[in-house]
């Protein structure tokens, strides 16, 4: 037992797949599906191997999802930041993953 009266595990050591929220459609899925995104001097870039440092967010790797996420300003949420971060290099990483 930890010190919180329970026999849990790790979700990793369990085999449970951890679930994150996509930003733009707001569906849960694992998080190998998603596509983590951070905020660099206000630019949101994208995070494929999951090793920035900063707060995160989750999103589906298409351009759906991404525009429903610009359109509601999630990644200004979701980051927490003070402006609208300009979004045009995940815009090019999302379309240049759809074309192949």
């Amino acid at each position: 037992m930890n010190q919180h009266g329970s026999d849990r595990q790790g979700a990793a050591q369990q085999g449970v797949k951890q679930q994150r929220t996509c930003v733009g459609c707001r569906s849960r899925a694992a998080r190998a599906d998603l596509l983590r995104v951070v905020a660099v001097g206000g630019v949101i870039v994208p995070d494929p191997r999951k090793r920035l440092p900063g707060r995160g967010a989750s999103l589906h790797p298409d351009s759906g999802c991404l525009e429903q996420a610009i359109r509601r300003r999630a990644f200004s949420r979701a980051l927490r930041l003070e402006a609208s971060p300009d979004s045009s290099v995940l815009l090019r990483y999302v379309q240049g993953s759809e074309e192949t």
